[in-house]
């Protein structure tokens, strides 16, 4: 049952094959499905939109005998039915020329209480995702091998849930920030950039145990800001850093709006980087959930320069 909404994405039924903790504050979630034949990620900051049952629910609530009208009838359903929808990042995809293969999302975790989870420090609290676990927190943290879930995903590699991407196909310098919401997109990024790249990475966390091991072949220069060990925030770290000269350079930067916002700013009016040099993308927003963040974009019609 794959259906198709807006090519190229389309709906992939997917199962939880496995579970893996990669520190306190992160939990990678191995999925697969006969249907995976026809996922093709773009890589680097390719997004998704995860469907989750809630709680007694055995499978997500969507419409899909709707059509292309399955997102009106899915907002019509009762909150407590229809499923959670949430935009994650594909990690990585695995093919196998013997059977559909896997995806990885990694799932950044706050406020759950699980026997592997960290505690908050007062530093971590100030910036972090904050306040009770939200539906897919729970679900990550708790979830065994064959729940089913839901993917609207991308049926080709070239599509517009890949937000990385420069404007010149040689960037002579790659800058990076993301907190740990954005992390996977970041780690996926690096693995994807051509060997020798130069880069100059920010990667904000909570605590120690929330760093990897990330690989790339990038000249790569990472930085790690645990917050729990305290370090600066993101923007007060970007703006004391010193950058490489560059002639084109090409910034991408995602996590909390307001941190993403002030870093844009910056890079453009103080570093001077054209701002259609800067790709930024605000994955979450502090204080407010996904669904009353989604509210008031869709009513948001001003543009910051």
């Amino acid at each position: 049952m794959t259906t198709a909404v807006a090519a190229p994405f389309r709906f992939f039924s997917l199962q939880v094959v496995r579970t893996r903790r990669l520190g306190p504050s992160m939990v990678r979630i191995t999925f697969g499905g006969r249907e995976l034949d026809g996922f093709d990620s773009g890589g680097r900051d390719q997004s998704v939109s995860l469907f989750l049952p809630h709680p007694g629910q055995d499978e997500p609530v969507v419409p899909l005998e709707a059509g292309d009208n399955w997102w009106h009838a899915w907002r019509e359903l009762p909150a407590c039915v229809r499923a959670v929808m949430r935009s994650y990042t594909i990690r990585e995809q695995r093919r196998d020329p013997e059977g559909a293969g896997e995806i990885d999302i990694d799932f950044a975790l706050h406020g759950t209480d699980t026997p592997d989870s960290a505690p908050s420090s007062s530093a971590a609290s100030s910036t972090a995702p904050a306040g009770p676990a939200g539906p897919a927190s729970r679900w990550a943290a708790t979830v065994s091998p064959g729940a089913r879930v839901l993917v609207l995903g991308p049926a080709v590699a070239d599509n517009t849930a890949v937000r990385f991407r420069p404007p010149t196909e040689d960037p002579d310098l790659v800058v990076l920030w993301a907190d740990e919401t954005a992390l996977p997109a970041a780690a996926a990024i690096l693995e994807w950039l051509p060997e020798g790249t130069r880069a100059r990475v920010w990667l904000e966390v909570a605590h120690s145990g929330d760093r990897q091991d990330l690989r790339t072949r990038a000249d790569a220069e990472i930085t790690w800001l645990v917050r729990d060990e305290g370090a600066p925030s993101g923007p007060d770290a970007v703006r004391a850093a010193g950058l490489p000269p560059a002639e084109r350079p090409y910034a991408w930067i995602a996590g909390e709006s307001g941190c993403v916002k002030a870093l844009r700013r910056h890079l453009v009016r103080e570093r001077g980087i054209d701002r259609r040099q800067v790709t930024f993308v605000g994955y979450w927003r502090r204080g407010f959930s996904e669904e009353q963040v989604r509210a008031a974009a869709e009513t948001d019609t001003g543009a910051e320069e």
